[in-house]
């Protein structure tokens, strides 16, 4: 049996929450962490957050990418905190993040501030309007600013993984990088993509790994392979 590792955070993104407890079955104890985005709120998502944390022991990160005024942030911050989950997304807006973190306050609730969302790229960024430039220089300066404005890390492609950890504001922080697929699987819809050990290896603290597990044949079998890929001599540990 693999021991299972925090590093891996398996998305359990399907149509509800009988489904997620059907996958969460499946792959038993060998996953200790597990995202449920905003797909799923309509679904019965906040039952199962709840079902996986209170139950069953599980590490929970709840991604909902909050974006609003600051005081509807803070107060939905608020209401979220109460279930004593682990992380929750919000925008890495310095006045979003600022307002999350007194939403947060008092409670064990990592915020996660996104930088730029993994299926963009720089045509994406042109069409919706977002300063010139480079695309991994605006997710570095977007990552200084939550940073600064209080995040308790990012979300962030694996592609920027390494130049983020090398930032000052980010000693101690987190970095958590969806977009990762293990070689030979399906890109999907991520358009800024790495391994498991890249990640790693990059100074990510957390991969978010969704498809090409739960569209496994085997999802155990898949989650397994992935953990010992985080295991193999390719991933060092991150900087912290």
């Amino acid at each position: 049996m693999t021991k299972p590792d925090d590093r891996l955070i398996v998305a359990l993104d399907v149509a509800n929450a009988i489904a997620g407890l059907e996958l969460a079955d499946r792959l038993g104890d060998s996953v200790s962490f597990y995202k449920i985005g905003l797909g799923m709120l309509t679904g019965g998502g906040l039952a199962l957050a709840n079902e996986l944390k209170q139950e069953r022991g599980k590490r929970i990160f709840l991604d909902m990418k909050l974006f609003d005024i600051g005081a509807t942030v803070e107060a939905a911050v608020r209401g979220i905190a109460q279930f004593d989950l682990d992380f929750l997304t919000v925008h890495g807006d310095p006045h979003v993040v600022r307002a999350a973190k007194s939403g947060a306050a008092g409670k064990d609730l990592k915020i996660l501030a996104v930088t730029v969302l993994t299926s963009l790229d720089r045509a994406d960024l042109d069409a919706g309007l977002i300063v010139p430039g480079d695309l991994g220089d605006i997710v570095i300066e977007r990552a200084a600013r939550a940073f600064s404005a209080g995040a308790d890390g990012v979300i962030c492609s694996p592609n920027e993984a390494a130049l983020i950890r090398a930032l000052p504001e980010a000693d101690g922080r987190l970095i958590v990088t969806p977009g990762v697929r293990p070689a030979g699987t399906a890109l999907g819809d991520q358009k800024r993509v790495a391994t498991p050990a890249e990640a790693v290896a990059d100074g990510a603290d957390h991969i978010v790994v969704g498809r090409p597990i739960w569209r496994a044949p085997d999802p155990r079998a898949a989650a397994e392979a992935v953990i010992a890929e985080l295991a193999s001599p390719q991933a060092r540990q991150p900087n912290r």
